[in-house]
């Protein structure tokens, strides 16, 4: 049985099994897919959040295609407890992060 955590939503046990099947896919081919009805930015929203938590992974760095990891197919086969695998966002790069001086400390 799969033991899944506050922070995740039906979509993703949809994303994990889709990309079980799937060597990689990216989120306009799964959005085209019968087993999804949502868009396909909603699905890439989803894809940071599990890429977040170790379960998923871009095939390339910067890459839109995803693939499954070990920590997700764990989950699939109820072998992990996802509220141990919190999604950690990842920091700002250099050019989304505001100067000291907006916040009034320069």
């Amino acid at each position: 049985m799969r033991q899944s955590a506050e922070w995740m939503h039906k979509l993703d046990e949809r994303i994990l099994e889709y990309l079980d099947d799937k060597t990689w896919s990216d989120p306009a081919l799964m959005s085209e897919h019968f087993r999804f009805t949502t868009s396909a930015d909603r699905i890439a929203d989803r894809c940071e959040v599990l890429s977040d938590a170790d379960m998923i992974a871009p095939v390339r760095e910067g890459s839109s295609m995803y693939e499954i990891q070990t920590i997700g197919r764990l989950y699939l086969k109820g072998e992990i407890d996802a509220n141990l695998r919190r999604p950690i966002p990842a920091p700002r790069p250099p050019h989304a992060v505001r100067p000291g001086w907006w916040a009034g400390f320069g």
